[in-house]
């Protein structure tokens, strides 16, 4: 079989998870990006990335663990399942879940740090050996820490060195301070804690960390590992910042942490201290330039070609630019771009095409969307499980929703949301979706001329503010491609369209027009009105649009008919005009269906649908292109 040499073939835009990436992928090959966020936890400005999943909070945290990034040593703390779960149940005695919490995570921090300034004083100073040093060697001896052994183990050990007050202080010389009969487990781990982090920072002290290199700096991710909404989780999140902040100040600038945490648990932690940390937040944000810069850098590396865009991708997609097209059709993070991009590589290998098509984007379009609808509920399981339970609000209907209807629609499924989830009863109204399905960037609000999604600086949906879009993201696989559910006009006709046997239906009756010219007359007459009012009319400009369209295609056939009767042919007119009365009737409900019930332009449409069965002379039947009769 000859091998593919084709650009296709050996294109890719990286792995999906920044662990893969950087060993098997793209982000080993000098291609990652050295984002604000980046440079801020670099120079330590910031010690709190907070961003969503795919957002880029484990590249940064790789690279700067790597031999690229922080320019002194590094510690990588990632709690799996296991060691989750044993800080979760870990408790002391006299203090609050809050304080327990922090004081196992100290151990931690504090176990870590001894380690390596014994690693560091036997490799980097080899001369004499301070005191300080010898003591925390001896404190790790004593206590079964010597080895650097995996962090559940070191976990297990300290839960029951703090638990028992059999954690071993004697190489400190201070055992009989801390072992004080009677001592409250809560009070007695703090000052055991507070004897081994005062040695730690003397032999920091001693050896000059200090002011001679940088700091030894903590790097902790994947804190959702296991993550739950219950009380322990929550105090295990607090815990945790509480903490890394005590650590910073602990060891005298020779020792700082960085955390990296999901936007939607951070934003969950609710407690006393929480404004001290506002100086050290950065949440993670991407312009669609930088994405383009990040996939573009990723296609070069891959091919090892100074390549463009054009030479790998059409340049529009449905009349739209491709970069346009694709980054507004994906949530603006990392892992979103590359997996679309990867998806649209696969479609154009599998047909075999180089460069890939807009056939081939298209095609992707579709498949990607079901991903991420199911990656959406996933993401959003442990703090909204009713959120897959929402989604049949939004199928096959148009994308723009107004608060009006969005209500209607969740009052009908009211009662069964709160019976299945009875957990989050509170939460299940209607303000209290919306503010979710913005916050998790699934509806957009409609603010001046744009559509604003969540992310950044800006505020959550307001009082006033009734008119929702949709994500492009999601559109294609909830069946939502059109602003609004409008039924496509399709007039039924009656008639072999041949000249008539006897005269002209068209020509005058007497002294008056026949009754079935006057009869398109006032389909013609509806038409004209309607449409003068629609610019007036308080629709999105999108809606208003496709309304025009549908409107103006109705009036086109009338007259197409109107001609057609002129010249001989015979017609059912009457059966015409009941199709157009009963489109516009259709309009108008589902106009009131996405929440224009109070608008006269939805009235306006039921009126002309009144007046043309009016003009047929009250007739029932006929037919229409939707599904509506009279």
């Amino acid at each position: 079989m000859l091998e593919d040499h084709s650009a296709v073939s050996q294109l890719s835009f990286g792995k999906d998870d920044a662990e893969s990436d950087i060993t098997v992928g793209l982000l080993s090959s000098a291609v990652f990006q050295e984002t604000y966020a980046y440079r801020e936890a670099l120079s330590g400005r910031k010690s709190l990335i907070i961003g969503r999943k795919g957002a880029g909070k484990s590249a940064i945290c790789q690279q700067l663990g790597s031999a690229g990034g922080h320019p002194g040593p590094t510690a990588m703390i990632t709690p799996d399942d296991a060691t989750s779960n044993e800080i979760r149940r870990f408790e002391l005695v006299g203090v609050t879940d809050d304080t327990a919490k922090s004081l196992i995570w100290r151990y931690l921090f504090a176990v870590q740090a001894a380690h390596d300034v014994v690693t560091h004083a036997r490799t980097s100073h080899g001369r004499r050996t301070p005191g300080s040093v010898r003591a925390l060697r001896k404190f790790l001896e004593m206590n079964g820490e010597a080895a650097d052994e995996r962090l559940y183990d070191r976990l297990r050990r300290g839960v029951q060195g703090l638990q028992s007050a059999s954690l071993s202080l004697k190489a400190f010389g201070v055992e009989a301070a801390v072992d004080v009969a009677g001592t409250p487990e809560g009070a007695r781990a703090d000052r055991q804690l507070g004897v081994l982090e005062r040695g730690v920072a003397l032999a920091l002290e001693e050896l000059g960390c200090a002011t001679e290199h940088a700091p030894l700096l903590f790097l902790v991710d994947k804190v959702d590992q296991g993550w739950t909404i219950d009380p322990d989780s929550h105090s295990l999140g607090t815990g945790l910042l509480l903490a890394a902040k005590h650590v910073t100040g602990q060891y005298g600038g020779a020792v700082r942490c960085v955390l990296f945490v999901r936007a939607d648990i951070y934003d969950s932690l609710r407690f006393s201290d929480a404004d001290k940390f506002r100086s050290d937040e950065l949440r993670i944000s991407w312009t669609q330039e930088g994405l383009e810069g990040m996939a573009l850098a990723r296609a070069r590396a891959s091919l090892k070609v100074n390549l463009t865009p054009d030479q790998l991708f059409p340049a529009e997609v449905s009349g739209e630019p491709i970069t346009a097209y694709v980054f507004r059709r994906s949530l603006p993070r990392p892992r979103d771009a590359i997996q679309f991009l990867n998806l649209c590589r696969d479609a154009a290998h599998e047909r075999g095409n180089d460069p890939i098509a807009e056939g081939d984007v298209i095609a992707a379009t579709d498949k990607f969307s079901a991903w991420k609808l199911d990656d959406l509920a996933t993401e959003y399981r442990v703090n909204h499980p009713y959120l897959e339970s929402l989604y049949p609000m939004f199928e096959n209907t148009g994308y723009i929703v107004m608060r009006q209807a969005l209500e209607t629609r969740f009052h009908a499924r009211a009662e069964q949301l709160r019976q299945e989830f009875p957990d989050y009863a509170d939460n299940l109204t209607p303000t209290g979706l919306i503010s979710v399905l913005y916050g998790i960037g699934f509806l957009g609000v409609k603010r001046g001329n744009n559509v604003v999604y969540a992310g950044g600086p800006k505020a959550p949906p307001q009082p006033g503010e009734d008119e929702f879009h949709v994500h492009p993201c999601f559109r294609p696989a909830l069946g939502s491609q059109g602003p609004v559910e409008l039924t496509a006009y399709s007039p039924t006709r009656v008639g072999n369209h041949t000249r008539a046997a006897t005269g002209s239906i068209a020509s005058d009756v007497g002294l008056g027009v026949s009754r079935d010219v006057q009869l398109l007359n006032q389909v013609i007459q509806s038409c004209e009105r309607l449409l003068r009012r629609l610019p007036r009319a308080a629709l999105p400009e999108s809606i208003g649009v496709e309304v025009h369209s549908q409107v103006s295609h109705v009036l086109g056939d009338a007259r197409a008919v109107l001609e057609e009767l002129r010249a001989g042919s015979a017609v059912d007119v009457s059966r015409h005009a009941l199709a157009a009365s009963g489109y516009f009737d259709r309009i108008a409900v589902q106009l009131s269906d996405h929440g224009f019930q109070p608008e006269p332009i939805t009235r306006g449409f039921a009126d002309e649908a009144r007046l043309l069965v009016r003009a047929v002379g009250g007739a029932v039947g006929g037919g229409s292109g939707s599904s509506s009769s009279h």
